[in-house]
């Protein structure tokens, strides 16, 4: 049976078990998140062995040629000794240049990388709030006309991160973060295809992005945003949506409220109920869904029932990027 070594002790790896699986229950304290290789935040490092191949889908080729992968979908073979990456090319520090509250449970964050980080709008970053505790945020800005990066936090109710940049970080602090990670973003190529973007709460924040690209970059076809919340609050950016409708005669937003009460010139409902009974036949179309798990997960089947190909449709769920809270 093989060893996980970490910090100069050995720990026995069960049959199917992770790294990152053994390290936990041995009360290790390591960073993590999605569980699924998808934000990065168990980013680990194989001092000695050699991590598998599939561990490290998704790193940069830098990384991976560093024996660096994914503790939470790492399955070794043989024993490997691990450590946690070193700030020096893994984390960026970043000065905090902007924030301002968008609605009494979303804050608005702009930072300035200390070196040069590429990134498409729609991506996510982890915000480090110390060392091993971080937050993974989409990124609503657009590289071709902000000059920072823009994200949008949501106070989650006992959430440490999210807390912690509401109530203490401020304006000219320095923080870590990493990335930019994932694949929720614009593809140009088909200016004329039709796109449907459906966000519950914070899941704005990649939309936005997307949208603000895909009109940079001329985009034609229908865009269609649908963005919910049980209330009011949950709902931001909707002047600056509204303005973008009346700018561009292609892109359509409609603000759903599920709860009480319904104000005017809001839809009543569960979003993606509402967006899906608008745009029964979704054929071709692409379609991008971020927000609350379940409200994705049910808007990827009802939109894939409506004719959308799998491949069309990109999923940005909550808790696919959850590291702590």
């Amino acid at each position: 049976m093989p060893d996980i070594r970490y910090n100069g002790r050995a720990y026995p790896l069960s049959d199917g078990q992770s790294v990152l699986e053994c390290l936990i229950e041995h009360g290790v304290s390591v960073p993590f998140g999605c569980r699924s290789g998808v934000c990065q935040a168990c980013l680990m490092r194989a001092e000695t062995g050699h991590p598998p191949e599939a561990s490290q889908k998704g790193l940069k080729p830098a990384l991976a040629d560093r024996n660096y992968f994914l503790a939470c979908v790492c399955n070794p073979r043989e024993s490997i000794s691990v450590s946690l990456p070193c700030r020096e090319g893994t984390r960026t520090p970043a000065s905090i240049v902007g924030m301002e509250l968008l609605s009494s449970e979303i804050m608005y964050v702009s930072l300035q990388p200390h070196e040069l980080i590429e990134y498409r709008a729609g991506q996510f970053i982890n915000l480090y709030q110390a060392e091993n505790l971080a937050r993974s945020y989409s990124v609503a800005s657009l590289p071709t006309e902000d000059p920072y990066i823009h994200i949008h936090v949501r106070r989650v109710p006992e959430g440490r991160v999210s807390n912690w940049v509401h109530d203490a970080l401020r304006p000219g602090d320095t923080v870590d973060i990493q990335g930019p990670n994932g694949d929720c973003y614009y593809q140009a190529g088909s200016p004329e295809q039709s796109l449907l973007l459906i966000g519950t709460g914070s899941g704005l924040a990649p939309l936005y992005g997307i949208i603000r690209d895909a009109l940079a970059q001329g985009h034609t076809g229908p865009i269609r945003l649908f963005h919910g919340s049980r209330t009011p609050n949950g709902l931001y950016l909707t002047d600056r949506l509204r303005e973008l409708t009346q700018t561009y005669s292609n892109f359509d937003y409609t603000p759903c409220l599920s709860g009480e009460p319904v104000l005017k010139g809001y839809a009543r409902g569960r979003v993606h109920e509402i967006a899906l009974s608008k745009l029964s036949d979704l054929k071709e179309w692409r379609v991008f869904l971020c927000g609350h798990p379940e409200m994705v997960k049910n808007a990827q089947k009802k939109a894939f029932l409506a004719g959308a190909s799998l491949k069309d449709i990109t999923c940005d769920a909550f808790t696919s990027h959850a590291t702590f809270r």
